[in-house]
This record gives C-alpha cells, sequence and structure tokens, in this order.
C-alpha cells in the first residue's frame, strides 16, 4: 500500500490501522495527504483498486480571507501555527503528535488551502474501476465536516464516524 502523510506530520498512520488495506493495489492518505493520494491516484497508470482517503482536506467552501489569514499566521510563526494545527488535528483525543511532526511548508500549506476537488476527476477515478473510501469525523475541528459529508456522499463510500475528530480516533 502507498501511503501520503498528512500536513506536518510524518508515520501517523499507525492511527488508521483499523481503515487501511495491506495490498499492492491500494492508496490511502490522511488530510493533505488525501489530496495528494487522490492525485497520485488520478495521474498514474499503475493498477489501483481502491483509494482510502482519511479526513481528506477540504477547504474549497471557505472564503479567500480564512486562507491568506491561514497563510499569514504560518508565515509569521510557523512553530505556533504547526502547535495549535495538531492539537485541532488531535481533537477530541489528547493524544501527543510531538513524535510525528513534520513541519510543511507555507508551499504545502498553500496547496493543502487551496487545493478543489473535481466531481469529474472522482468520477473518472470511480468509472475506471478504483473504489473510493471516505472517512470522515463528526468532531473534526479542521475541516467542516457537514460540507465535505455533503460533497464526498454523493460520490463515494463515505463515512461519518461518530464522536472523534480529524484524527479519526477518540482515544489510543
Amino acid at each position: 500500500m502507498r501511503y501520503f502523510n498528512g500536513f506536518s506530520l510524518k508515520n501517523e498512520e499507525i492511527f488508521f490501522k483499523e481503515y487501511l488495506i495491506d495490498s499492492d493495489y491500494s492508496v490511502a492518505g490522511f488530510s493533505y495527504g488525501a489530496q495528494r493520494a487522490f492525485e497520485y491516484v488520478y495521474n498514474s497508470s499503475n493498477r489501483v483498486d481502491r483509494l482510502i482517503l482519511l479526513s481528506p482536506a477540504f477547504f474549497q467552501n471557505q472564503k479567500k480571507s480564512f486562507v491568506k489569514t491561514q497563510l499569514r499566521y504560518f508565515k509569521t510563526n510557523s512553530d505556533s501555527y504547526t502547535e495549535h494545527f495538531v492539537k485541532n488535528v488531535a481533537y477530541p483525543s489528547d493524544i501527543d503528535l510531538r513524535d510525528y511532526l513534520d513541519i510543511g511548508s507555507y508551499d504545502d500549506l498553500e496547496s493543502l488551502l487551496l487545493y478543489s476537488w473535481d466531481r469529474d476527476k472522482i468520477l473518472e477515478l470511480i468509472d475506471r474501476g478504483v473504489e473510493i473510501e471516505v472517512f470522515l469525523g463528526e468532531k473534526d475541528k479542521i475541516v467542516d465536516t457537514q460540507e465535505s459529508f455533503e460533497f464526498f456522499s454523493g460520490l463515494t463510500t463515505t463515512y461519518l464516524i461518530k464522536g472523534v475528530g480529524h484524527l479519526l480516533v477518540s482515544e489510543i
């Protein structure tokens, strides 16, 4: 399985063992990594049977001012921004993600925030035989779960998991 990490994270796939499938024909990604996993599969000529999107970063419903504020805050103090960000990723659990930190770049954050999920590209992947599963946490503090659910559930197999946030765990 090919896995794509979330923004400012590394090796966090340990939190998603129950959602991942160990197969040469599966691709998965968490948050920003879900965007990258999707584009990898879309642009790949390799066989992929399943694409697993874990809390896909979904900001296309946000105003430009939101994006500018996030980028400005990151540019001003990337350490503080990242510390606040990972606390929101872990919510509602109190999991300490310091061991999984890999401070992302300004360009990565900009790419994450400006990415727009394309309905036609999703349908094209499905037509190519790729099964797409999306997992969303009900208490996500990173993305608007309702907007994400409305978008993905009309296209893919989408699971809304009660009581968990962006990291899809309540406690470990």
